[in-house]
């Protein structure tokens, strides 16, 4: 499980230092792609074997369905540690994410999302606001 905020840098040529209580789980590899809210997603290769089984159930005539495969798929590269357990971010992805310098890990239990810090902190301040955070728990059952 993916847990935890953690603070790092992509140095000049794309690498990023995993957390060392994530790189256990990222040792058989790992996929790095777009993720929701303009962040990246690291995900364990079974994380993102799981993904790829739910994502091939749902319908090709659905637009949304066709849009997010795209997102997901198409802005995806496996990685794998190297011996200081870092990865390197392609260079797309970075352009995607705003990542430059210095960036936040974040746990999100089945992955963890590499954000840019003033991103981070604008959705961590919007998660820390009780009626908006009640607001996203709504109708969730928790």
């Amino acid at each position: 499980m993916f847990t935890g905020e953690y603070r790092h840098s992509v140095d000049d040529k794309g690498r990023l230092a995993v957390p060392a209580r994530f790189r256990s789980q990222l040792e058989g590899g790992a996929v790095v792609c777009k993720w929701l809210d303009n962040c990246l997603a690291i995900l364990t290769r079974h994380g993102w074997e799981e993904l790829a089984a739910k994502t091939a159930t749902l319908p090709l005539t659905n637009p949304g369905s066709r849009a997010f495969q795209r997102h997901i798929f198409g802005g995806a590269a496996e990685v794998e540690l190297d011996r200081q357990g870092r990865v390197v971010l392609p260079a797309y992805l970075r352009d995607y994410a705003a990542l430059d310098g210095e960036v936040v890990i974040v746990g999100a239990r089945d992955h963890a999302e590499i954000w840019a810090p003033s991103r981070w902190d604008d959705v961590r301040r919007s998660l820390e606001d009780p009626e908006t955070l009640a607001g996203h728990l709504e109708g969730l059952g928790i």
